[in-house]
């Protein structure tokens, strides 16, 4: 039995086309299908439903899969222990977060992961989609929430708070709000989704404020609405690792420097996140530990701070 039909099969399964799996290879989408239908052919039954627009498991198909997935992991293992001598990983690492922390926390550090791993080819998927980790063969993912998902194993980088910041000319022109209920007189910058354009809480003391928000400009980027608030174009509600460097230069002020704000939940946090599985890869577990040492408890403005210990091996 041909091992490649064996990964080709795996990899359109868990795609769901054709297609997918033949660009996660760069190769034919013919190539592909050839593949599995040679393996149909040997096995005697057909592993997948095929339409033109759709392609499924058979219940052969799932059977067969469930059978065949821990043995090519097992394989991967096996080749990983074998050029474990290697001091530095090989292959690819796909690696995703979303736009604003990829630019302002990730590429950062891009320089210094193709330092340490030069023999690591890395594709960084940078949207603000949350990506399916199985589905798009993604190896890690940064994200913001209030935990991670249930399915993946999460590690806590560091906690994110929220500032409701303003360049130091709007300041001058308009005058600072004195207290969180005079935000809705003054123009926002506000995130545009439904969840984040209407209002703003504040919390101090455990007491919690609903402010109503408004304004004449609302931005589907994070970055894009850093770059509208340095103009003096209103308020902005943004995170401490986007505009900690601004509010350090003096470029933007935290208006409410008392108080915990939010436009959907108070307690976030930057997590790692990755598959959980029985063997994880070298290659994973080196950059989970490269990101860890130098993200893990970042202050706020320095997510890429220097580690605090050598890097370890494998």
């Amino acid at each position: 039995m041909d091992l490649s039909h064996l990964r080709l099969f795996a990899r359109a399964a868990r795609r769901g086309s054709f297609a997918a799996a033949a660009r996660d290879l760069d190769m034919d989408a013919s190539a592909v299908s050839r593949a599995v239908a040679a393996l149909e052919a040997e096995l005697g039954t057909r592993l997948l439903h095929r339409t033109t627009r759709t392609m499924a498991l058979t219940e052969a198909g799932q059977a067969y899969l469930a059978r065949v997935e821990p043995l090519l992991e097992e394989l991967d293992r096996a080749r990983d222990e074998v050029a474990s001598a290697r001091s530095e990983p090989v292959g690819t690492l796909r690696l995703t977060t979303s736009v604003a922390f990829g630019e302002t926390c990730l590429m950062p550090l891009v320089p210094q992961m193709r330092a340490r791993f030069p023999r690591l080819k890395l594709d960084l998927l940078l949207t603000d989609a949350n990506l399916d980790l199985a589905a798009e063969r993604i190896d890690i993912a940064l994200r913001l929430a209030p935990e991670p998902q249930a399915e993946l194993v999460g590690v806590k980088l560091f906690q994110t708070r929220y500032r409701v910041v303003a360049s130091p000319a709007y300041l001058d022109r308009a005058g600072a709000p004195a207290t969180p209920a005079e935000v809705q007189a003054c123009p926002a910058i506000v995130f545009a989704l439904p969840d984040f354009r209407s209002r703003w809480l504040f919390r101090r003391d455990g007491r919690v404020e609903d402010v109503p928000v408004s304004g004449a400009l609302a931005i589907s980027s994070g970055l894009a609405i850093r770059h509208a608030a340095l103009e003096g174009l209103g308020l902005a509600l943004l995170p401490d690792w986007l505009v900690g460097p601004d509010m350090a230069a003096g470029a933007l002020v935290d208006v409410f420097p008392a108080y915990e704000v939010t436009a959907t939940t108070f307690d976030t946090a930057a997590w790692l996140l990755y598959a959980s599985r029985q063997y994880v890869p070298k290659k994973v577990r080196l950059m989970t530990q490269f990101l860890r040492e130098r993200l893990t408890g970042a202050p706020a403005g320095s997510p890429t701070r220097t580690p605090a210990r050598p890097q370890g091996g494998s």
